[in-house]
């Protein structure tokens, strides 16, 4: 079994006290990583994080930070280097629930909201890093983006938008930022047992139906797990995936194939 090595610097995950970024911390802290978490509300879930992943041996915080704000964004970042000397790695998982819906039902100021967040947010953090990750000899940036990228999702428009545009930041990120040895990478989130799946399950958005459907189109036949996104991101990030950049790992039971 392959040992992955995670290189020394904290990781830093944006959405960290939501059902995916909880696990995708969880994962970085037992393979030895600190890790620190941005949330933007969910301040006893954050602190119940870190308390989680310090049980786990390692260094661990929580910053608050609405990702619209350059400047907060500035503030943490500058935190998160004088309490940790060295970012490492950057995952980018932030983003709200959104509502299944078409896109001639989307009103503009919604899709406006979905863009502000999830895709100037990114674009906000990773401007922030990148003079930090120069400095000290590289480091990995990890967008957690849509399966649907590969293949229409219907009605889920609102998450795929946005993150289709973070794909291009990877890839531009990838190819200008290479020889400053930042890697760029994306990891294409299919239907999961966490996070927007299963609130949308609970809100009754989600139905026997559609979960059958779904599942027909996932070769599988099962949904994956929050630990599946965990591995991925860990893989990336690791010193054996050095040579890997500008690249999508499909985390999806083989939908869209």
């Amino acid at each position: 079994m392959m040992q992955l090595t995670l290189p020394d610097g904290v990781t830093l995950v944006f959405g960290g006290s939501g059902g995916l970024g909880r696990a995708v911390a969880a994962d970085f802290a037992r393979a030895g990583g600190d890790v620190a978490i941005c949330y933007r509300s969910k301040q006893s879930v954050a602190e119940a994080t870190v308390a989680e992943l310090r049980a786990l041996g390692v260094r661990a915080s929580a910053h608050q930070v609405d990702v619209r704000d350059e400047t907060a964004v500035d503030r943490v970042i500058a935190e998160v280097i004088a309490e940790y000397g060295q970012i490492r790695t950057l995952v980018w998982g932030a983003g709200p629930v959104v509502d299944q819906i078409t896109l001639a039902d989307t009103a503009p100021d919604r899709y406006r909201q979905s863009i502000e967040v999830e895709t100037l947010g990114m674009f906000t953090a990773v401007h922030a890093v990148l003079p930090h990750l120069r400095e000290h000899g590289g480091g990995a940036v990890i967008h957690l983006g849509s399966a649907g990228d590969r293949w229409w999702p219907r009605l889920d428009g609102l998450s795929v938008l946005p993150k289709a545009a973070n794909e291009a930041l990877v890839r531009g990120i990838a190819k200008e930022e290479g020889r400053h040895n930042i890697r760029a990478n994306s990891v294409l989130v299919g239907v999961v047992e966490a996070g927007m799946f299963l609130e949308l399950k609970a809100a009754g958005v989600v139905d026997a139906a559609w979960e059958a459907e779904a599942r027909r189109m996932v070769p599988m036949k099962r949904w994956g797990t929050a630990a599946d996104i965990g591995a991925a991101c860990v893989f990336l990030a690791s010193e054996q995936a050095g040579y890997i950049t500008g690249q999508q790992l499909s985390v999806s039971g083989g939908f869209g194939i």
